[in-house]
């Protein structure tokens, strides 16, 4: 690996820690946390790794849209998905936080005319989503988490 060349151990370790402090402040706040997210919807999203087994925690923006919470495969407008993302494909029950709750549900991913609508109502809120899909030329995935 030349020193030009992103050690991607070193990225993995420092989203990682950044991750951790987000969950950190979720939970001693009630799911309000600040810096990038002050006002947002958040919540966390334990999903099993596809490989590994181990439950994996991931702190993400929502959309509580007539009850029906979703959450966005975005990864910024990188073009892969995120960890999670493949995660929750291999196994789609999940757990989430929101807020003092905690709750299991299982993990749909819309199909792509139900995901426009989702993401655009998404992107109209928090224009960022918006700028995270004209980086990239995949379609983030929009995903329903269905309470059991």
């Amino acid at each position: 690996m030349s020193d030009q060349e992103p050690d991607n151990r070193s990225a993995v370790r420092a989203t990682n820690d950044w991750n951790a402090k987000i969950i950190e402040e979720f939970r001693a706040n009630e799911g309000k946390v600040g810096g990038n997210f002050e006002g947002a919807p958040v919540l966390l999203l334990h999903t099993t790794g596809a490989r590994s087994g181990t439950e994996r925690v991931n702190p993400m923006m929502y959309l509580n849209e007539d009850n029906r919470i979703y959450v966005f495969a975005s990864k910024a407008g990188a073009e892969t998905h995120p960890d999670w993302f493949h995660n929750l494909r291999a196994n789609p029950r999940v757990s989430v936080e929101l807020g003092t709750e905690h709750y299991e549900a299982t993990a749909v991913i819309l199909d792509e005319e139900e995901r426009s609508r989702v993401y655009a109502e998404q992107a109209t809120r928090f224009p960022g989503f918006a700028d995270y899909q004209s980086k990239t030329t995949r379609v983030i995935p929009v995903v329903e988490l269905v309470r059991h």
